[in-house]
């Protein structure tokens, strides 16, 4: 991850120096316009607003004039703009103090460095414990002089002076700074430069610079050590983010780094990587412990989640309790609720990107954490030089949770267990092949009394192989399979006891390409393709007494494949633009059975017509089309810029479910010759600010979507187990909208977000749909619509080693259809309800409170631990996930539903050694 951030860093105009800068002050980097201005007054300004304090003989400087347009620039790329042409030179020490000298620079400090002496026909030039000299002036010849034109390929390796560890990250860029690398996990780097003299510099994440003086005749290896310092990755990841919110083209696009998901309270007190990704505008769910969730009135299966590559199906433990993340081994979570890169394809709302670990390639370290009901221990850590792994365990160890729900219900003597496990292996074979390996497996059980048990599981494994060509293009090819099955069994009555089970697996392919074209391209082109294989459903009985019939539904197979390109123009310093195209095939394949009806009219036994087998590979029928990604982002000044988005997706697979949320017997539906794929469109629109040298971000997007080929259901639509699942679907169009607000303080003592958004999900039953029209064929509310949503997170540290958090939710109630009336009819009593989603149960309001106790910071420790205490659910409020009505003694009783309907308060141990 440190060499693809820094790599795209540099591709974006920030310079190495101004990243590794930020990551320990703040205000580093110099925006403005300076024309005519002296020296002095330049000075002046830049120490106004940042750290750095000017040491110059004024007088010495007089005919020096500032002609420059900046825009968070480095200070050393500017002073050296300044001073190319001249006498003068600039030094810079670690207190920011800048010394401007004549002749020669100032030597601030020493640095041991190690180089052995000129390399023989282009051979690496090893590490040794020879002698360590200062060798910033000495050259370097690398190869036997044969040509004077042409180009030659440099090899290396950055480890550190006094631990002898590779340096990830860090930037070898040529004096020009036209040509720059950096250096992978593992310390490795390779620059392709003219033939010819040249100043190379190195820059640490610490801000270490060292330069040598190369004379490259070939290709050959260079290896060096530089000064290493103690820096935290997480802090500096963050800084480094800032203005991406301003500059980056797509707009939509949400990050959340580890250290922000951690300090927000949880149920129970586990981290959880979709609570966090819940405190989002334009991110909602149905309620509490529900699996998925809502981007911009979209439904949960229109959301691809992938962890490492992987697609997860269901990224939640009992059933939406707890995320299916171990929070150990994630760097960090990416959303795209707009301006989906043309890479991502499938889903009609949003792409979360789950960034797992791969470890570290310093020393084996272990983490862990002790809570109520959890408990989870990880290892991550090299193996040799060139393999680092992460790999990870964690499960529940008690049954107890079920008591914290409401009493007297089916679920409060229940028993509930989950596990999830995660592997991830990185292999460094050159500096230019990289190999990986992903495995994630999860299960679950749950258990209503004595009477059925759930259970459902996730299985992902995957390979990938990266390979970087050249300093301008590199290649991703990945390989794997995932897979997501559940299970019922009902055992309380021997003659009916059964065993339900269903499965969804896919294989897949992906080729990747990202490419620079000159300064102002930024290609990404490539084609994927995967194979669904759905076990659609199938009923056995459970036993020698039970009557339970066997039954199957067809299972069902289909080829899903794209091909996609995208370009990233820089027009001008103001103007980005962002152009994207994809296009999808997708073909239903035998060995199946289709059926077939009447041309125009809904599927139903009025209008079916005949059946017809189809061999396997033969294809039933096809659907294809363009994909569009289109954003332009134009700069209003250095701190604003507005956005503008358009995208176009295409999703061939369903959720079949008559549920607000995803349950444990909704099943995945492949679009076939009776079941269209669904198409959806968004045009968005954000403005965006940063105030107080980037400390507060603001946003504020607008956006619109259509939706067509959507599903909804008859009333008594059966789902499960039905081979004619077809003839219980209406088909539906919708349309959501809506405004998010957020304002975000990203440093200080305090910090957190505040956002608030407004959205609506309506759907209308298609005006061709002849079967039945909901709601008389009008606009009703989505399951989901919540139109008012506030969230304030807030966190504030009382000191390096005690910060607490509170937040608040609120949000509209959903939607519900309630019984308005009754009446007779042929001699008994009916009830006649209201039009569908008329209602709205109580609106959800919920405050959490957490406090996190950090161990001593000293770096050179045996373990390192941390206490997290807090409560969920601060005021006890009964917040309803559902409202019910059974019958009692002949009246039609109403009862609310809530999960946590009192404070639950939570402790948890961590520890890392």
């Amino acid at each position: 991850m440190n060499r693809i951030f820094f790599f795209l860093a540099l591709l974006t105009g920030l310079s190495s120096a101004s990243v590794a800068q930020q990551s320990s002050n703040t205000g580093r980097t110099i925006s403005g316009i300076f024309v005519g201005k002296s020296f002095t007054e330049f000075a002046e300004t830049v120490s106004a607003s940042t750290p750095y304090q000017f040491y110059f003989d004024a007088e010495e400087l007089t005919d020096i004039r500032v002609n420059l347009s900046l825009e968070n620039s480095n200070l050393r790329d500017v002073l050296f703009a300044i001073f190319e042409k001249t006498d003068f030179k600039y030094s810079i020490d670690e207190r920011d103090r800048v010394f401007i000298t004549k002749g020669r620079n100032l030597t601030l400090r020493l640095s041991p460095t190690f180089f052995l002496e000129n390399s023989q026909q282009g051979t690496a030039a090893g590490l040794s414990d020879g002698d360590r000299t200062f060798s910033k002036n000495k050259l370097y010849v690398i190869g036997d002089a044969k040509s004077n034109t042409g180009t030659a390929t440099l090899k290396g390796k950055v480890v550190g002076y006094d631990t002898g560890n590779p340096v990830p990250g860090a930037v070898i860029y040529e004096q020009s700074k036209t040509i720059s690398t950096v250096t992978d996990s593992n310390g490795n780097f390779n620059i392709t430069l003219p033939i010819g003299r040249h100043t190379l510099f190195v820059q640490n994440l610490g801000g270490f610079v060292e330069q040598r003086q190369v004379q490259l005749n070939a290709d050959g290896q260079l290896d060096l050590m530089i000064e290493e310092n103690i820096i935290s990755m997480d802090e500096f990841l963050l800084l480094a983010e800032k203005n991406n919110n301003i500059g980056r083209t797509e707009m939509g696009v949400q990050k959340l780094d580890m250290s922000s998901i951690k300090k927000i309270p949880a149920a129970l007190g586990e981290v959880d990587v979709i609570r966090g990704v819940l405190s989002l505008p334009g991110v909602q769910t149905v309620g509490e412990a529900s699996v998925g969730f809502n981007v911009r009135g979209g439904a949960a299966d229109q959301n691809l989640i992938l962890y490492n590559h992987a697609t997860v199906y269901n990224p939640s433990h009992l059933f939406g309790l707890f995320s299916a993340f171990n929070a150990d081994l994630v760097n960090g979570v990416e959303l795209y609720k707009a301006g989906v890169p043309a890479q991502y394809g499938g889903r009609l709302s949003s792409v979360l990107d789950v960034n797992g670990s791969y470890g570290n390639a310093e020393k084996i370290k272990v983490n862990g954490g002790i809570g109520l009901l959890t408990g989870r221990l990880s290892v991550d850590g090299p193996i040799g030089k060139k393999t680092t792994l992460a790999s990870g365990l964690r499960s529940t160890y008690s049954d107890w949770l079920l008591n914290l729900l409401e009493e007297n219900t089916s679920f409060s003597n229940g028993r509930a267990n989950f596990y999830d496990f995660n592997f991830n292996l990185a292999h460094q074979l050159t500096n230019k092949h990289a190999l990986r390996l992903n495995v994630y497996a999860s299960k679950d059980s749950f258990q209503f009394d004595a009477d059925t048990l759930f259970g459902y599981e996730n299985l992902n494994y995957n390979g990938s192989w990266t390979y970087f060509i050249n300093e301008r293009l590199e290649s991703e090819l990945v390989v794997g399979q995932d897979e997501y099955n559940f299970g019922i069994e009902g055992r309380d009555t021997p003659s009916t006891a059964y065993n339900l089970g269903y499965r969804i697996r896919q294989k897949f392919v992906r080729l990747n390409f990202k490419q620079e074209v000159g300064f102002r391209h930024k290609f990404t082109y490539g084609l994927s393709s995967q194979e669904y294989n759905l076990n659609a459903g199938q009923l056995d009985p459970f036993g020698n007494e039970s009557g339970i019939l066997a039954r199957k539904v067809n299972p069902e197979r289909a080829l899903e494949s794209a091909i996609y390109v995208s370009d990233d123009i820089e027009i001008n310093d103001k103007l980005n633009l962002s152009l994207g195209l994809r296009y999808a095939l997708y073909n239903y394949l035998g060995p199946s059975t289709a059926r077939f009806y009447q041309a125009g009219e809904s599927p139903s036994e009025n209008t079916f017509l005949r059946e017809e087998r189809f061999a396997s590979g033969e294809v039933i029928q096809s659907y294809q089309g363009p994909e569009f990604r289109l954003g332009a982002r134009y700069l209003l000044d250095n701190t604003a810029s507005i956005k503008f988005g358009y995208n176009t997706n295409r999703q061939f697979i369903h959720l079949l479910t008559n549920n607000a949320a995803i349950a444990p017997t909704d099943t995945w539906k492949l679009s076939d010759n009776n079941i269209a794929p669904q198409w959806g469109d968004q045009l968005s629109l954000g403005y965006y600010k940063n105030f107080k040298r980037d400390t507060y971000e603001f946003s504020a997007e607008v956006y619109h979507r259509n939706m067509k080929n959507l599903l909804d259901y008859r009333s008594g639509a059966t789902l499960l187990l039905n081979d004619q699942v077809e003839q219980e679907i209406l088909r539906t169009e919708g349309r959501s909208y809506g405004m998010e607000l957020m304002l975000r303080k990203n440093s200080g003592k305090l910090n957190g977000w505040i956002s608030y958004f407004y959205a609506r999900s309506l759907l209308r039953t298609a005006a061709d749909e002849q079967a039945e029209k909901i709601n008389n064929g009008d606009w009703y509310p989505n399951n989901f619509d919540q139109p008012h949503n506030v969230t304030v997170m807030g966190n504030y540290e009382l000191s390096k080693r005690v910060s607490t958090s509170l937040n608040f939710n609120y949000n509209t109630g959903r939607p519900i259809t309630l019984p308005v009336a009754k009446f007779e009819y042929a001699g008994s009593e009916r009830i006649f309800f209201s039009e569908r989603n008329a209602y709205r149960i109580p609106d959800y309001f919920r405050m959490d409170f957490s406090i996190n106790l950090e161990g001593n910071h000293k770096v050179r420790k045996l373990a390192h631990s941390s206490w997290s205490l807090g409560v969920y659910n601060v005021l006890g409020r009964q917040n309803p996930y559902s409202v019910f009505f059974t019958p009692v003694n002949g009246v039609l009783q109403g009862y609310q539903l809530s999960i946590f309907a009192r404070p639950i308060p939570f402790i948890t141990y961590n520890f890392r050694i």
